[in-house]
């Protein structure tokens, strides 16, 4: 019972945490751009923050492994208070090139704190559910990242809203207050080592040894290349082009990630109509990659002929939407299921350093190639991603993943 408590607190800090997170995304490409940054140094903005979520990510689960995801957590949420409040300081008045490298500095701090908290939520699901309950895995997994991506999106449009009602530094100093609250309660109710592994861990064991989760680490970088190709800077900046307005933009966005996190949050419902019984294995990551490969063809297609770009995008990205829900969450899944409770936090930090790699090559390709090929060069660019996705999940396991992580830790003691 101890731990199931452990695991809602955990859960509930990630959640205020990830609205912030959304809020903060929307509020540096609405309020660069429109302080008339172009599309390649709006892209440069994140790179810091998906580079030390690569960083995090691979350090962050031997540190969780070592001394629990509580100290991970905890670590996340200050980080994330310090970045919001340096981004209150910066002056306008600063050249762009002192501009563009203290935001990335700040967002070098958020990378690290928003790859520390997921890393620490994440783990704590495979930790509290009894082994060979895969199906009780699959439906907390799902759950997890539908309500966060849900929750994501509502932090997109915070973050529009804040930014017409208060300006930039008003919205940040507001997060910052409000993550304040969220890790002080955090920090009085929480205890115990939720996630600390029982044995020694060393820190050669922080690369994995296991071939199925280095093939779906791999499918996973370019999966979420595909998606942040077009999202991150070349949808908002598209969307501002054709006159829509910070709120329409951030309730758009906000309404797109909100959709796809309610959509996550039923996969285990949608495959057992879809997905042949229900299985998920190493065969459903690699066809429903394959599935999604229509979407980004069938969109760029239709703005090509002229379509209306409203209806085109409005269709397409929700098509896009539902596909992805579900390749995200057979990969969210079957991560957990390839590893062991002992090294769960080694294994997803490992999983997720391949995800935030994918995050990075998408968020540098979205400016790029916006500045380039516009939106639909984007789309383009995020299809040629799917398909390297879907090949390389041809090399995952078939089978049911239950069965074959637990071959895979019999093995390996």
């Amino acid at each position: 019972m101890n731990r199931i408590r452990s695991y809602a607190l955990v859960t509930g800090a990630y959640w205020g945490f990830t609205i912030t997170d959304g809020a903060l995304r929307m509020l540096v490409v609405l309020h660069f751009y429109q302080l008339g940054y172009d599309s390649i140094s709006i892209a440069f903005l994140f790179l810091f923050y998906e580079f030390f979520g690569i960083v995090t990510n691979l350090f962050g689960g031997w540190i969780a492994a070592r001394s629990g995801v509580k100290v991970t957590l905890y670590g996340g949420l200050v980080l994330q208070i310090i970045a919001l409040l340096m981004l209150a300081l910066l002056n306008q008045q600063w050249p762009e090139i002192v501009s563009v490298a203290y935001v990335m500095a700040a967002q070098a701090l958020s990378g690290i704190a928003k790859d520390l908290t997921k890393m620490s939520a994440k783990s704590a699901i495979k930790v509290i559910v009894p082994d060979g309950a895969d199906g009780t895995l699959f439906k907390w997994v799902a759950r997890l990242t539908g309500s966060k991506n849900a929750l994501k999106g509502v932090g997109f449009f915070v973050g529009g809203a804040l930014l017409a009602a208060f300006g930039f530094v008003g919205a940040l100093v507001g997060m910052a207050g409000a993550l304040v609250v969220v890790l002080l309660a955090t920090a009085a109710s929480l205890s115990g080592d939720l996630g600390r592994s029982k044995k020694k861990v060393k820190f050669s064991s922080i690369l994995s040894k296991s071939s199925e989760i280095n093939w779906l680490s791999a499918a996973r970088l370019f999966l979420f290349a595909a998606r942040d190709v077009w999202f991150v800077v070349g949808l908002p900046v598209f969307l501002s082009q054709l006159g829509w307005s910070f709120y329409a933009v951030g309730a758009f966005l906000a309404l797109w990630v909100i959709g796809y996190g309610f959509i996550q949050a039923g996969v285990p419902e949608i495959l057992r109509v879809f997905g042949k019984g229900g299985t998920v294995d190493g065969t459903a990551a690699c066809r429903w990659a394959f599935v999604l490969l229509l979407a980004p063809i069938g969109l760029a297609g239709a703005l090509r002929l002229g379509v209306n770009p409203g209806v085109a995008l409005i269709v397409g990205l929700a098509v896009f939407a539902a596909v992805f829900a579900i390749n995200s969450a057979v990969h969210s899944y079957l991560v957990l299921a390839y590893t062991d409770e002992d090294s769960v936090a080694l294994n997803v930090g490992f999983y997720y350093m391949a995800n935030a790699c994918g995050r990075l090559l998408g968020t540098l390709l979205s400016g790029v190639v916006f500045q380039f090929a516009g939106f639909q060069g984007c789309l383009w660019g995020s299809a040629v991603l799917v398909l390297t996705a879907a090949v390389l999940s041809l090399s995952l396991p078939r089978g049911r993943a239950v069965s074959l992580a637990s071959a895979h830790v019999g093995s390996s003691e």
